[in-house]
């Protein structure tokens, strides 16, 4: 006599960006079972711009029985403490809450650079984690554990700026490709002391534009996708 196991649940999880929002429907191993969609992040970023986009996306990624969301700043049990990128009225706010109650269904919500982080460690040593885009993520894990709460993003770096400012969309605007790839690089030798860490990886929208010549070989540029399918680890136990 066969036994029928439960059904495996399909996650949607969603990623919030300084440009973009992005949904994907996965399963619990974090593969995609639907193709991404995303819109552009509203302006104002308010709580209430930002979840009528996630409503809009929902409703092209039906159906789902859980919620995972990946935040730009730091998280504790579902809600913001901090939002650089976004509106000040995130702060407090919580999204997981909002979430549940809008979608009716269960949510869990990290910092973005987390679940980046949870789909791209390999689970051994000391793995650190950025995301370049609008803003700077960062990530640490400890044989897969995640350190919580890590934020490099708003530590003076260089001439009296953060490795955000120099990092994020505003540097590389400023400084141009070229010049941006060196500034990474010596953000890069300063971390690997900083952390001693054995593996470094590159995520986000912008890592499509490093440039891995003169990295050390512990360096990896991961797909931005990983922002997503990350998301299935929220659940796991």
């Amino acid at each position: 006599m066969t036994q029928t196991g439960a059904a495996p649940h399909r996650i949607l999880s969603i990623d919030i960006g300084g440009s973009g929002v992005k949904a994907i429907v996965i399963d619990q191993k974090g593969r995609p079972l639907t193709e991404r969609t995303r819109m552009e992040t509203p302006r104002p970023a308010t709580p209430a711009a930002i979840l009528r986009t996630i409503d809009r996306l929902a409703a092209a990624q039906r159906p789902f029985d859980r919620i995972s969301l990946g935040f730009p700043g730091v998280i504790r049990k579902g809600v913001a403490y901090t939002a650089y990128n976004l509106h000040d009225r995130w702060v407090g706010f919580d999204i997981a809450a909002a979430l549940r109650k809008r979608l009716h269904k269960p949510a869990r919500v990290a910092n973005d650079a987390d679940i980046q982080g949870m789909g791209a460690v390999r689970g051994r040593g000391v793995e650190l984690v950025l995301t370049l885009g609008t803003g700077l993520g960062s990530a640490l894990f400890l044989d897969g554990r995640l350190v919580p709460n890590l934020e490099v993003a708003h530590h003076p770096f260089h001439k009296g700026l953060t490795y955000e400012e120099w990092l994020g969309k505003a540097g590389y605007d400023e400084l141009g490709v070229k010049h941006w790839n060196r500034m990474l690089a010596r953000a890069v030798a300063e971390l690997e002391h900083l952390f001693n860490y054995d593996w470094l990886y590159l995520g986000g929208g912008n890592a499509k534009k490093v440039s891995l010549q003169g990295l050390p070989p512990n360096v990896k540029v991961v797909p931005n996708v990983l922002g997503l399918l990350g998301g299935a680890a929220l659940w796991r136990k």
